[in-house]
């Protein structure tokens, strides 16, 4: 029921909800329909964040949508703006627009995009896909949260000493599901395994025949010859329940 994105409009933090009454429909689309609508979005975005108990400072940055040229709403004295449940103000979204003092009760729903910023890492200078990272590699600033699904990677315990997933450019943000654990043990590797089942655990020891990280699954092969599969515990444990 709505069309494309508007011009960006930001909104202060001093802004509250519900300083201006709701508009009439005959203003819908007016400069100073976008001002209270933008008063509203801003209080709700501040909220959203405050209850995500984020550890960080963040800002957001609003975009208002416009309505559909086509829309035919019949005339109203009072919309109100709603969010619909389940509604999350972080990326592209929507709210709804209802009348609430008309002839007809209608219900609209009009596009937003909610860019929300705040402290992360940014990359010197190309990265190979495999190698470790460092604190040389990248720099702190301010970074678009909502950029991408994958979440921005904070503090540096969250990155440096890890490894690439793939080939990452210079300038590119670091998020979540770019960097990884290194390996724990390669193929060859000695290793403690423990066996357990009900009632009992034996410890013996075995040689990896592939290369895992900490919590992934490895091929172990024992002194006997037999081959079991289980998970990584640490650099020296693999376990095996039976």
């Amino acid at each position: 029921m709505a069309a494309g994105l508007a011009t960006a409009v930001w909104w202060g933090a001093g802004l509250a909800h519900g300083q201006t009454p709701p508009p009439a429909a005959a203003e819908l689309g007016s400069a100073p329909w976008r001002a209270q609508i933008g008063q509203w979005l801003n209080g709700e975005v501040r909220d959203q964040l405050r209850e995500g108990a984020l550890p960080v400072p963040l800002r957001a940055e609003i975009e208002v949508g416009t309505l559909d040229s086509r829309l035919r709403l019949a005339p109203c004295q009072r919309v109100e703006p709603h969010l619909p449940p389940g509604t999350r103000l972080w990326g592209r979204s929507r709210i709804g627009l209802r009348c609430t003092d008309g002839p007809v009760a209608w219900n609209v729903f009009l596009p937003i995009y909610v860019r929300v910023w705040g402290p992360g890492w940014v990359l010197r200078r190309p990265v190979a896909r495999g190698e470790t990272l460092t604190a040389q590699h990248a720099e702190s600033t301010e970074v678009e949260w909502t950029a991408h699904r994958d979440s921005v990677l904070v503090a540096p315990q969250d990155w440096v000493g890890r490894e690439a997933v793939r080939g990452l450019a210079a300038g590119q943000v670091l998020r979540s599901g770019l960097v990884r654990t290194p390996p724990a043990m390669g193929v060859g590797s000695v290793v403690r395994v423990r066996i357990e089942g009900p009632g009992f655990a034996v410890t013996t020891t075995g040689e990896a025949l592939g290369e895992a990280r900490v919590g992934g699954p490895v091929r172990v092969r024992l002194t006997n010859r037999r081959v079991l599969t289980g998970t990584v515990l640490d650099a020296q444990t693999v376990s095996v329940p039976l």
